[in-house]
């Protein structure tokens, strides 16, 4: 896989039951990369492990006053230098493709769940939890799967320099190969501290980045408040936490790169000092010490990489576990797939409450606590709060559809929906039956006054469909986006269509034309919408009331407004004691007709 080729066409299935067994996955999954990364790191890492044997033969060759054996020594520098050369750059363009399509790789799935998951997704994990996965974990696991196969290069390079020190000179070859496993060992009693600092730092690196994203996102609220400064303060001491603990952490790799350090000044040492004592004996030769020398001095080169691929598995095994908590997560059943592909319809029916939203009506659902109407909205998109209580659409559970059936069958506008930046043209490209045409839903949202302030805030877009919408819409006000999201829903015009409060930014004259264009546009398909707004409620074909869980009355809005009290409270925002004061008149007027029909008796 080549850079020049991402994305994938398919990503695969992750084995996403472990951190490391994800990181063993991707492996497998780059299995001809890491190959070529190998060969080329051989031919690197031999070719510079070389040089010692060509020093000390060239030495030698100077001492003994032999020409020609001068100048074949340098003709084998020239062929190490070259492979050097050769297997150095080949080897950095391997190792940053595996780098990237790895990187790709996980980005592709987390993006493919996160699409899978839809709005359930940030119900199951942080939000802050997936940015952190999807930017700088990303980058760490690429860096392990990239480092893995020049560490197995560098290696294989001192298994094979030690050999060829026992053959060349076995005096000092078994010091050197008695030594080097030390070398490289040595810091391994410093891993799992070393472990749990980095995953200590990656917790409270990614709380830092939850609140941040969080913050951000409600800034503008945060303002309107005036709680900046207090969420500022709970950011300052989360970077401070996140600030101490990569100090710790630092502190511990700096202490295993000391050791790194250390161990092979030590054993170069006890080489110069054994193999000095040895030259004096004239058990070998000058040159033959100079080849040792230099062959245990650019053994650190390779040896530098055991700790890289130590720092790498550490920080990326976090991550990978992270990645694959996101990457396991499912939908809440696993029946995706079984029936015939196709979109049903007929009722839509919520077990759970009992709501029943009759099919090519207009369905108006109040409830007094919103957040309990948001899950109830998101349940009724096929994301049931527990497995066995999905929703009905025609007598089938929505869970039991195929994705792409049960996403074209019902649609679902939270109350705050996301505008991405681009033109109004590439906002409403969306998936559309094409049965209602762009200009028809601008009309019925009352997009009007939207799009004229589109073409004026646009430096060169004489059309409102190519003026630009910056990001989030934040050049618009909350209603000029409430709208422009409404628009892009009509547009797609599904089978249901289920609305969370869509008029709660307008003001009452466009509400009341909003709820006409509605009505109008959706006329003979099924529509819900969850509001408390009178003037959309009496536009409705039927009203149900939600009340602590259930349905507890269904009517129209005027029955309902004279006949249910807790529906009246809602809708007109009486408090406990106008309506203690209501239903006590009530009894009094009850009462008093009683005593005069007993009288006229």
């Amino acid at each position: 896989m080549q850079i020049q080729d991402l994305p994938y066409s398919d990503p695969g299935v992750p084995d996403a039951r472990s951190g490391p067994r994800f990181l063993w996955w991707l492996g497998r999954n780059q299995l001809g990369g890491q190959l070529k990364s190998l060969a080329w790191g051989l031919l690197h890492f031999v070719s510079v492990s070389a040089l010692p044997f060509c020093v000390g033969l060239a030495v030698q060759a100077v001492i003994e006053r032999s020409g020609s054996r001068l100048a074949l020594t340098g003709g084998l520098m020239l062929l190490c230098a070259a492979g050097i050369a050769v297997g150095d750059t080949f080897l950095h363009r391997t190792a940053v493709t595996n780098w990237i399509t790895a990187a790709a790789r996980v980005q592709q799935l987390l993006a493919r769940k996160a699409a899978h998951l839809g709005s359930a997704l940030t119900r199951r994990v942080a939000a802050g939890e997936v940015v952190a996965v999807s930017t700088g974990d990303v980058e760490k696991i690429g860096w392990f799967v990239e480092a893995v196969s020049r560490f197995t290069a560098a290696a294989l390079t001192v298994v094979v320099v030690c050999v060829g020190l026992l053959v060349y000179q076995p005096a000092l070859g078994v010091v050197v190969a008695l030594g080097l496993p030390v070398v490289a060992l040595a810091v391994l009693p410093l891993l799992p501290r070393a472990t749990r600092r980095a995953d200590e730092q990656r917790e409270k690196a990614g709380r830092a980045t939850e609140l941040a994203s969080d913050t951000v996102a409600g800034l503008r609220v945060l303002r309107g408040i005036g709680g900046e400064e207090l969420f500022l303060d709970r950011y300052r001491r989360a970077s401070q936490e996140v600030r101490h603990a990569a100090v710790r952490s630092a502190r511990m790799w700096s202490l295993i790169s000391a050791v790194q350090v250390l161990l092979p000044g030590l054993l170069l040492i006890a080489v110069v000092w054994h193999g000095t004592h040895l030259a004096r004996q004239g058990r070998i030769t000058v040159g033959e010490l100079v080849t040792v020398y230099s062959a245990v001095m650019v053994l650190n080169y390779p040896l530098r990489h055991f700790e890289e691929i130590a720092m790498a598995y550490s920080f990326s095994r976090p991550s990978a576990t992270r990645a694959a908590r996101v990457l396991s997560l499912e939908r809440s059943t696993a029946t995706e797939g079984t029936l015939e592909e196709r979109v049903p319809g007929g009722d839509l029916h919520d077990p759970s409450t009992g709501l029943l939203a009759p099919a090519g009506l207009l369905t108006a659902v109040v409830c007094g606590d919103p957040d309990a109407a948001g899950r109830l909205a998101e349940r009724l998109g096929g994301h049931p709060a527990e497995p066995g209580r999905s929703v009905l659409l025609g007598g089938v559970a929505l869970d039991d559809l195929p994705l792409d059936s049960a996403r074209t069958a019902v649609l679902v506008q939270d109350k705050d929906p996301v505008l991405l930046s681009g033109t109004l043209r590439e906002l409403l490209d969306v998936p559309a039956s094409g049965a209602v045409r762009a200009a028809d839903a601008l009309a019925a949202a009352q997009c009007e006054d939207v799009l004229d302030a589109l073409v004026q805030g646009s430096l060169d877009a004489a059309d409102p469909m190519d003026a630009r919408i910056t990001e989030r819409g934040r050049s618009l006000s909350g209603g000029q986006r409430q709208r422009l999201a409404l628009a892009r829903s009509l547009i797609t015009d599904p089978e249901v269509l289920v609305l969370d409060e869509p008029t709660s930014a307008v003001d009452s004259h466009t509400e009341a034309r909003i709820a006409d264009g509605l009505r109008r546009l959706r006329s003979g398909r099924t529509t819900v919408v969850f509001t408390s707004s009178p003037l959309l409620l009496d536009r409705a074909d039927r009203v149900a009331l939600v009340h602590e869980g259930e349905v507890v009355a269904v009517g129209v809005h005027r029955e309902l407004v004279d006949g249910e009290p807790r529906y009246r409270a809602v809708v007109t925002r009486e408090t406990d004691d106008e309506l203690a004061a209501a239903e006590e008149g009530a009894l009094v007027g009850a009462r008093q007709e009683l005593e005069e029909i007993e009288e006229s008796a």
